[in-house]
Parts: structure tokens; sequence; C-alpha cells
């Protein structure tokens, strides 16, 4: 029972202490995609903490099916684990973790056909609305992945709709206000929303946090992937556009030019701004590394927990 009770307080340990220091971190503004990257990996081992405890759970309440998950190993891997006889704590821990899992399976359902009734709702406003815009009016490789729709709006709005058939959306008072270049990077910025599948990270990342509202860990996952999603965003922009020329169509549109994001994410605007014309360096390559190798380490801790007393039986 020893590699179950201690997944079970690396999963809490995770879910409770890792956060608040995480979402105090300063560094993240610099480096959007690693923070991305951090926090998904410490999801993952929660998580994987919970599917693990599961599993040994299940072991120590079913016999039938502790012989199953332990056929084929060799003889006193079983007995390392110390399960037997441990049926009703093990009853109870499946219970409750399974109830866990199921729960967040059918959350992550709703939220995925949720999204995709309203990116369905919305391709068809845009089909009635407006047209495509040919493809011999657009850059080769814009034409070959997101067309560009324009709508007749007198508000200045670019937005982008995900998906299969993803969009790039602009509206004609956009097209009157911005420069070229400024048009330029709001549309790249729009792009990287949807080449990274930002969308498939919001949408998990609000599953877990509306179906585990007292779970700290993933309504701090839902906001910080709201803030850092639209950093990384803007970087991509800056890179190819500049940052002053990124920073300078966001304050002319003011929070009109990321018309997609949530209200709580437009309210970023003028820090996003800030930030652009400061233009802070990115991290030492040591300390990407680090936090690129901490950030692996977590569900790896989890699964050599889970093995460890297998492992130390043929060792």
């Amino acid at each position: 029972m020893t590699a179950l009770l201690s997944l079970l307080l690396l999963g809490l340990l995770l879910a409770t202490v890792a956060p608040s220091r995480l979402a105090r971190a300063r560094w993240p503004e610099r480096e959007p995609v690693l923070a991305l990257l951090v926090w998904q990996m410490l999801v993952v081992a929660v998580l994987l903490c919970c599917v693990l405890s599961l599993l040994l759970a299940s072991a120590a309440a079913l016999p039938a099916w502790r012989d199953v998950v332990f056929s084929g190993a060799p003889d006193g891997v079983a007995e390392a684990y110390g399960l037997a006889g441990r049926e009703g704590w093990g009853r109870l821990s499946a219970a409750v973790l399974a109830a866990g899992g199921l729960w967040t399976a059918l959350s992550l359902a709703r939220e995925i056909r949720s999204a995709r009734a309203e990116r369905g709702h919305r391709h068809a406003q845009l089909v009635r609305r407006a047209p495509e815009l040919p493809a011999s009016l657009l850059p080769r490789q814009r034409a070959a992945k997101e067309p560009l729709v324009v709508l007749e709006n007198v508000r200045p709005q670019v937005s982008s709709l995900p998906g299969p058939r993803a969009r790039l959306v602009v509206t004609t008072g956009a097209l009157q206000q911005l420069s070229d270049r400024e048009l330029a990077a709001v549309l790249s910025h729009e792009q990287g929303h949807v080449r990274a599948r930002h969308h498939w990270l919001a949408q998990c990342a609000q599953a877990l946090a509306t179906g585990f509202p007292g779970v700290g860990v993933f309504s701090a996952f839902r906001d910080q992937v709201a803030v850092l999603v639209e950093l990384a965003a803007d970087d991509r922009a800056a890179r190819r556009h500049g940052r002053v020329t990124t920073a300078l169509a966001l304050a002319e549109l003011n929070s009109e030019v990321f018309a997609s994001c949530p209200p709580r994410q437009l309210a970023q605007s003028p820090a996003r701004v800030d930030r652009l014309l400061l233009g802070e360096p990115r991290l030492p390559r040591r300390s990407r590394l680090a936090w690129t190798l901490a950030a692996l380490t977590a569900p790896v801790a989890a699964a050599l927990i889970a093995a460890a007393p297998g492992l130390s039986t043929l060792l």
C-alpha cells in the first residue's frame, strides 16, 4: 500500500503547493510557451497520480483484477505492493477515484460537444454573412490553411474560428483602421491560436475547472491558459512583424483587436501592450532547460513511484 499512499500524497502536493507557487512566478510572462508546457505537465502528473492510484486501489479491492494486473510479473512483485488483505480500503479508494475519472470524462465530453456546437453556429453565420475571399487575392500560405473572411462592420474586429474548417475573420472597419503591417500582425496572432490548437487546450482546462470547481490546480490551470495563450500568440506576431507594430495594432484597436477572447482576457490588453513595448529578454537557455526538465520530472516521478515496489523486488 506504500505505492498507493505515495501516489495520493504526490498528487495532493502537486495539486495544492505547486500551482500557487507557479502562479506567483514572474518568468512565465517572458516564456509563455514554456509556461504552458509546465502547466500541462503539472496537470498531467496530477491526473496520472489519480489513474495509477485507481489501478492499484482496484487491484487491492478485487483479487481477480489483481491477478490480471500482475499476470506475467515475476514472483514476489505482486506481494511487494502489499495489496492483499486491503479490500476495504481498496474499495473505498477505487470508488472515489473511479467516480472522479468518470466525472472528468463526462465534463470533457460536454465541453467538446458545446464547443463544436458553438463553432458550427459561427461557421453557419459566416457562410450567411460573407463569402470567403478568392484565393487569388490572398498569399498562398494563408489561402491554403486559413481562408480569410471579411465582414461588413464599422467596428474594427479581428478574430479566428478554430477547428477543421479554420477561418480568420476581419471586419471592414479593421481593414480601414489598420495599416498593412498592423493587419498582418493581428492576423499572425490569430493564426498562432489556430495552428497551436489553443482551443483544445482551453477546452480541456475549462472542462477540468468546471468538473472540479473545488480543485485549485484545475482552476489555476484554466486561468493561466487563458493568459498564456494570448502572450504566446503576441510573441508569434512580434517575431514576424515586430514588437512595436504588434503593440500599436493592439493599442489602436484596444480590446476589439482580439474580439474572440473572453472578457477577462480583453482586460489584459494594456498589460500586453506594455509587455510588447518593454521587450524583456527571454530566459537564459540554461533556465529554460531546467524548467523543461522540471516539468517532465513530475509525471515521470508518478510513474516511478507506481513501479518502485516491483523494481525493488527485481533488483
